[in-house]
C-alpha cells in the first residue's frame, strides 16, 4: 500500500532478508522502482545472496549504511516506490544512542513512518526478535506500522510461515507458506496439507485438526504423550497450544469424557513449529489425548473439527465447508463434525457427525 509501513520479523537466519530481497525484486522485474537499504551487510554480502537468488535481484539500487540520514537522504534523491530496510535495529540517527536501543530504535521508525505519509512510498522494515519469539524493541513500533509480519519455522525444516498479526488494509491472521531451496523461498500454493507428509500410520496419540488462519484453512498434525506421573506433580506441557486451553480441555476430558488424566504427565505438541489459536481444533487435542491414554490409534484419513465447551459439548465452528474441502484436497476421507452442522453439510461425502465428547470417546475406544 502507498505510504505504509510493514514490519517482518522472525528469528535470526530464518530467512527474512532472503524473502525481502525476493520480494524486491520481482517489484522491480515489474517495473516498480526499489531502493533496498542494509544497515547489517556490506554490499558484497548482499551481492553474494543477490547472485544466489539470481533474476533482477543483482540489479537493485542498493546502500549499506547504519545511519539513517543516509538512507532516507538516498531515498529523497531517488524517489523511490519501495523502500526495503534491513533492519530498524542496526540504522541509527546521530544522538539517537546505540543501535538496537529502545530510543533508538523508536526514533528511527519515526523518522521512516514521516518519509513513507510525506513520499508515498510503500516502506518494509525487517525487525529482529528476542529469545521469546517477540519482536524486539519498544512495543510502541508495532503500533506505529501499518502491518506486522512474523516469518517462522524451524532453521533445519525446509517449510517457513508468513504470518500476518496486524493489518490496516485487510484481514488479520493471514498465512502463507514458502519452501527454502537452495535458490531461494519458493510460494506452496496449496498449504492446506502441508505437515501431514511425515505423519506416521498406526500410533496413538496423533490426531489431525483443521484450523483456520485468516481465510485459509490449515490441517494440522496434533501429537499427545501421557503417563503416569512418577516424581510430584503432574506435568502439563503444551508447544503450540495455549496452556490455559489445554487445562480446561483435561479437565472436560475427564469430567465429561470419563477418561482420567489427574495423575498423568500431559504433553501435547503441534506439528511442524505452529501455533494453534482456533477453538475448532479442541476436539482434535481431546482425540490425542484420549488415542494416547486408552493406546487407540485414531482411525486413519480422520480429521477432527471441533470446539469443545465446559458441558462435554461439541460445538459449530466457523468455515465448516471450507475446513471439510480442505481435508479432502489433502487425501483425508472423513471429517468428524459437531451435529450444528448436519443439516448444511450432511450431503458432503465423508462426514460424520457428533454431539459430546462422550460421544467421541466411544468412537476411540471402538477404533
Amino acid at each position: 500500500m502507498p505510504g505504509s509501513v510493514s514490519l517482518l520479523g522472525g528469528a535470526p537466519g530464518i530467512g527474512k532478508s532472503t524473502l525481502l530481497l525476493q520480494m524486491a525484486a520481482a517489484m522491480h522485474e515489474a517495473g516498480v522502482k526499489v531502493l533496498y537499504a542494509s544497515g547489517e551487510e556490506s554490499r558484497d554480502q548482499v551481492r553474494l545472496r543477490a547472485d544466489r537468488l539470481g533474476g533482477s535481484a543483482g540489479a537493485l539500487p542498493f546502500i549499506a549504511s547504519d545511519r539513517m540520514e543516509d538512507v532516507i537522504g538516498t531515498a529523497d534523491k531517488m524517489g523511490p516506490h519501495l523502500l526495503c530496510v534491513d533492519s530498524i535495529q542496526t540504522v541509527a540517527l546521530a544522538g539517537s544512542g546505540a543501535p538496537g536501543g529502545v530510543s533508538q530504535v523508536r526514533e528511527s521508525a519515526t523518522r521512516i513512518q514521516e518519509y513513507a505519509k510525506r513520499s508515498g512510498a510503500a516502506t518494509v522494515l525487517v525487525g529482529h526478535v528476542t529469545k521469546g519469539g517477540a519482536l524486539a524493541g519498544p512495543r510502541t513500533l508495532e503500533h506505529m506500522v501499518d502491518v506486522v509480519l512474523h516469518f517462522e519455522g524451524k532453521r533445519a525444516a525446509e517449510f517457513r510461515l508468513l504470518r500476518s498479526s496486524k493489518n490496516r488494509f485487510g484481514s488479520a491472521d493471514e498465512i502463507a507458506a514458502f519452501r527454502m531451496t537452495d535458490t531461494g523461498l519458493d510460494p506452496v500454493e496449496d498449504p492446506s496439507g502441508l505437515f501431514l507428509s511425515d505423519r506416521p500410520e498406526g500410533l496413538g496419540g496423533s490426531a489431525v485438526a483443521v484450523s483456520i488462519h485468516g481465510s485459509q484453512p490449515i490441517l494440522t498434525e496434533i501429537q499427545a504423550l501421557t503417563s503416569v506421573a512418577r516424581f510430584g506433580s503432574p506435568q502439563r506441557m503444551a508447544t503450540g497450544f495455549p496452556p490455559r486451553r489445554l487445562a480446561i480441555l483435561l479437565a472436560v476430558l475427564e469430567r465429561r469424557g470419563g477418561v482420567p488424566l489427574g495423575d498423568a504427565d500431559v504433553f501435547v505438541n503441534v506439528v511442524g513449529g505452529g501455533r494453534l489459536t482456533d477453538t475448532g481444533a479442541d476436539l482434535a487435542v481431546i482425540g490425542a489425548l484420549a488415542s494416547s491414554h486408552l493406546d487407540r490409534p485414531l482411525r486413519g484419513g480422520t480429521a477432527l473439527v471441533a470446539e469443545v465447551g465446559l458441558g462435554g459439548e461439541l460445538r459449530g465452528v466457523s468455515s465448516a465447508e471450507a475446513r471439510v474441502r480442505a481435508a479432502k484436497r489433502a487425501g483425508l476421507d472423513e471429517v468428524i463434525l459437531p451435529t450444528a452442522h448436519r443439516s448444511a453439510l450432511a450431503t458432503l461425502p465423508g462426514t460424520r457427525f457428533m454431539s459430546h465428547v462422550g460421544e467421541f470417546i466411544d468412537w476411540v475406544r471402538a477404533s
